[in-house]
């Protein structure tokens, strides 16, 4: 498949704008002197390792201090979206896929969570350099927040190592350009753009301001194949990364190795899913598993020559009919609990095919699986015991509580371990392998596979999975809801926050909208328990006028805490977003083109 093949491209307005990296540490700084959060991410659910339970793991080499991290996705897009995932426990971030056509137009809605998972994103919704602006601020902030005084308590004295993998796609032409080129060479040596955030590092942060940070952002790099990369241009991509850019680079597989027969079986003859129409791979366009199998063992001598290191992950999403359509397009990317199913099977059966290569309990090689597909709180522990390095999330983070379903799985991962007597995730994942080979298994993968294809099945079927989000018979309306939280905690771009109602209000608090950071996927609206679309119908706040212009609908332009111009069904409806701002004492909502470096040391209202 080709870059001209992927989407469309278009002059509209970016649907999401970057806030500037003195907003976002102005945000910490209130947020956290006025309710203990960050980015509305409650101080309870910040993770702080266990002393005494070691989860760290090697990733290509390097050290990580948890196994888990957001998947290439809308969570790994914008730099807070990194900071939520880090402080939530996060320590291995396969930041989102960017390829050289960066003016995409994606239809909405973009992704369906209602029961298992779709979605019709699949790159950067940014121009290739704010991909790596965002991806260095956020590696500063997390750098900052690591020594910052007021978090030390919540994070503990070592939150441990963590490292960003950068992902690109998706043919050699569009890689080897100047403009991907650039974002590679920037992500490995960063000096210039740390250069130029450096001012606006303000308030409380100014300690930082001439801190030695990392100029090393990524050395890694996991290649999106895409669904249709044929396995001529994988071969390209992974040696040019090697040789042009001296990378360690993990290459990401398609469910459909295993074949669209086994694939169809399984999705709806094992797990029920009738409904899922499974898109036959056009023959000869891509991967198919006999040829990943010399692929795998060419490139990863290929990587070993060169003193490099190679890896594979485990899957990309499955491509289906759009028989819903609820989403637009003629094809959906399947997600969430069937997938996992298939990316074990495939492990299980690349685990047969290559034996002693990988990098799994039973074969002691040296291609190390990374893994992401319905990874969960209730499977997270079974899974790594595959040897899988590390379980990457997405559709579970797209639930109700969001980043802060990350800590409760490091908790209960630190609890399995501690209750079997070991105290580091490596020790334990081979006392799993004896334990599974004792009772008959080639090795943990099987016996994971066994278990989810029998006694689990449940989980994984459809009769597991057909519940829809519950609903009350509400019109949603600006003002005034069930105060679920739901739209804060299911968005991946920390676009929603709330502010206490003013008195006489209904509901105990009131939801706003950074429009700018709105891409309109369409997930808030599908938990809401109300009628309508959050996204749409509360407050829309705007920092920049051009944008506010040049988008349609209402919405209130915010100039120095006070709203300066409204699109809204009643002028009323503007003064009771400017009371609610500035009943929120020192809220930063800054004119983003103002000079950063005069946002006030004390973390009140600037200006």
């Amino acid at each position: 498949m080709t870059n001209a093949d992927q989407g469309s491209v278009g002059e509209e307005t970016p649907p999401l704008t970057p806030m500037p990296l003195s907003m976002l540490l102005a945000r910490i700084e209130h947020e956290w002197a006025t309710r203990n959060k960050i980015f509305d991410l409650p101080n309870a659910r910040i993770w702080k390792p266990d002393p005494d339970i070691d989860l760290g793991f090697e990733f290509l080499g390097r050290p990580c201090a948890s196994p888990i991290g957001p998947a290439a996705g809308p969570h790994s897009q914008l730099a807070q979206n990194i900071v939520l995932a880090w402080l939530g426990g996060s320590r291995l971030f396969e930041l989102k896929t960017v390829q050289v056509l960066d003016e995409l137009v994606i239809s909405r809605p973009c992704i369906d969570m209602q029961t298992i998972g779709y979605n019709i994103e699949w790159s950067q919704e940014l121009l290739v350099e704010q991909s790596l602006v965002e991806y260095v601020k956020a590696a500063m902030m997390i750098e900052m927040l690591r020594q910052w005084e007021p978090l030390a308590g919540h994070v503990g004295d070592n939150p441990g190592p963590h490292l960003f993998d950068m992902s690109v796609g998706y043919d050699l032409a569009g890689i080897s350009g100047a403009k991907v080129t650039a974002f590679l060479r920037g992500m490995v040596n960063a000096t210039e753009v740390i250069d130029q955030l450096r001012p606006e590092i303000g308030g409380s942060f100014s300690q930082f301001r001439d801190f030695d940070f990392s100029t090393a952002i990524s050395d890694t790099l996991t290649l999106s194949t895409f669904h249709g990369c044929p396995p001529d241009e994988i071969e390209s991509i992974t040696k040019y990364l090697i040789d042009e850019h001296d990378l360690d680079v993990i290459v990401k597989l398609n469910p459909s190795l295993l074949g669209h027969d086994n694939v169809t079986q399984i999705v709806n003859g094992e797990l029920g899913y009738h409904d899922v129409g499974v898109v036959e791979p056009i023959a000869g366009a891509e991967l198919e598993f006999d040829r990943s199998l010399s692929l795998i063992a060419d490139l990863n001598d290929y990587a070993r020559d060169r003193g490099r290191k190679f890896g594979i992950k485990l899957t990309n999403t499955l491509v289906v009919e759009n028989l819903k359509q609820w989403m637009p397009e003629d094809t959906l990317y399947l997600s969430g609990a069937p997938l996992h199913v298939l990316a074990s099977a495939l492990l299980e059966r690349l685990s047969d095919a290559l034996p002693g290569m990988l990098d799994i309990p039973g074969h002691d090689g040296d291609v190390m699986v990374s893994f992401s597909a319905g990874i969960t709180k209730e499977n997270l522990a079974e899974s790594l015991a595959m040897g899988v390095n590390p379980a990457t999330v997405c559709s579970d983070l797209l639930k109700p509580g969001g980043y802060g379903r990350l800590a409760p799985m490091l908790k209960a991962l630190t609890k399995t371990i501690a209750e079997s007597g070991h105290t580091d995730l490596q020790s334990w994942k081979a006392a799993k392998q004896v334990a599974a080979i004792a009772e008959g298994f080639a090795n943990s993968c099987a016996r994971h596979v066994a278990d989810i294809r029998g006694p689990s099945v449940g989980s994984y079927h459809l009769s597991g999975n057909e519940k829809l989000p519950r609903a009350v018979d509400n019109d949603l309306e600006m003002f005034g809801c069930v105060a679920c939280n739901f739209c804060i905690t299911v968005c991946p771009n920390d676009a929603f926050f709330s502010i206490k109602s003013l008195e006489g209000m209904q509901g105990r608090q009131q939801y706003l909208l950074f429009a700018e950071l709105c891409n309109d996927c369409g997930n808030c609206m599908t938990f809401c328990p109300e009628n309508g679309d959050p996204a749409q119908i509360k407050p829309r706040l705007f920092t920049d006028p051009e944008l506010f212009a040049a988008r349609s609908g209402q919405g209130f332009l915010i100039d120095r805490g006070h709203v300066s111009d409204q699109r809204s069904p009643t002028g009323v409806a503007g003064e009771v977003v400017e009371e609610l701002l500035q009943s929120a004492v020192g809220l930063p909502l800054y004119d983003p083109a103002a000079d950063p470096a005069t946002a006030p040391a004390d973390g009140g209202d600037s200006r």
